[in-house]
């Protein structure tokens, strides 16, 4: 069961997401100019995206996907364009919103359902992959390690997600952040110790089925983001 950590968390970025950060997000997720520092986490989630997008098969006619934190839907609408029946899920309504705008315009031989709500909810059925692109880091390692726990059930081949690594780097960088207004910050993202995670992963009877394989860490400036695979054995 998922603690008052995760839910106290859930608000918290719904509110963020769904109020202040929504011009950020809009502009940093188009081709519009943007700052040095801001042109780094651009190019850095570019990459991460193709990734996760490489990591699945390239023919996804007839599977389910499910977008967990969609965004502003980019991953959404790559994984339709390769046929796939993608439901796409954010807490913000905002944003799900202008996602389902551009993708509206964006060609697909598949599907997407874009729903605004929480991406662990079962009602949103069962699924072939899940991936959930910088929608964890936000979160402590025990929660993230439920929020699997949650999913897995629900997934016949693979969860790919990112996490945010415990590096030097990230350090400082959260350091820098606290230098900002408060009512700028996003909620603070909580760095993950690999030894921690793989610890347990491995004590998790209800992952006992899934096996951690291919890792990738991107680092581009002020992004650094960690790309995990489970697969189901």
């Amino acid at each position: 069961m998922l603690n008052g950590s995760y839910l106290e968390r859930r608000g918290e970025l719904q509110a963020y997401f769904d109020r202040t950060a929504v011009e950020a997000w809009k502009k940093l997720t188009s081709d519009a100019p943007v700052g040095r520092i801001r042109a780094t986490v651009r190019a850095g989630r570019d990459r991460m995206r193709d990734t996760l997008l490489a990591w699945l098969p390239e023919d996804l006619s007839g599977r389910r996907i499910l977008d967990a934190g969609c965004g502003t839907g980019a991953l959404a609408v790559a994984a339709a364009a390769r046929g796939a029946e993608v439901v796409a899920v954010d807490l913000s309504p905002t944003l799900v919103a202008l996602a389902r705008e551009r993708a509206s315009a964006a060609p697909g031989t598949g599907t997407i359902t874009f729903i605004a709500g929480d991406m662990l909810d079962p009602v949103h059925g069962d699924f072939d992959y899940v991936v959930a692109m910088d929608s964890f880091i936000h979160y402590r390692t025990a929660d993230i390690v439920k929020m699997l726990e949650r999913l897995a059930p629900r997934v016949s081949r693979s969860v790919l997600f990112t996490v945010a690594p415990r590096t030097p780097a990230l350090a400082v960088m959260h350091g820098v952040g606290r230098f900002f207004p408060k009512g700028n910050r996003a909620p603070g993202i909580v760095p993950v110790g690999a030894g921690r995670m793989q610890r347990l992963l491995d004590r998790s009877d209800d992952l006992a089925a899934w096996q951690r394989q291919r890792s990738q860490r991107i680092d581009s400036g002020f992004y650094i983001s960690q790309a995990q695979e489970l697969v189901r054995q």
